[in-house]
């Protein structure tokens, strides 16, 4: 069982910073992957960027050249900082891990908030 919580969204101007995290209640080196995932009203969730085990990332279209994935295995978070927001990054954004274990497990974060005004 892996237990996932965000933290730091919020409501920010078009153009700002913003940095999510999500604390993991397993080791996230014994996890095989973790990502951030959004989703806005009437849209399917989306996948943004994805870190594995050994700290290789993945990024998706949405998130190319303006969100880092990042994650401190000593505080076993991952975090998403987020550059040059506009008012269509509005969503809920999701903590995502997949867990292999005894089989293949995927776990969500109860999602935060984030809002770019324009």
């Amino acid at each position: 069982q892996v237990h996932l919580v965000e933290s730091g969204g919020g409501l920010v101007q078009s153009g700002g910073s913003l940095t999510l995290s999500c604390k993991s209640s397993m080791t996230i080196t014994s996890i095989h992957m973790m990502g951030w995932y959004r989703q806005s009203p009437g849209k399917q969730r989306e996948r943004l960027a994805i870190i594995t085990n050994t700290g290789g990332t993945i990024y998706e279209d949405p998130a190319k050249g303006r969100f880092t994935i990042s994650r401190d295995v000593s505080m076993n978070t991952i975090d998403l900082q987020m550059n040059s927001l506009k008012p269509e990054d509005t969503a809920t954004y999701y903590c995502n891990a997949l867990h292999i274990g005894s089989g293949p497990r995927e776990y969500w974060g109860q999602g935060t908030q984030v809002t770019v005004s324009s």
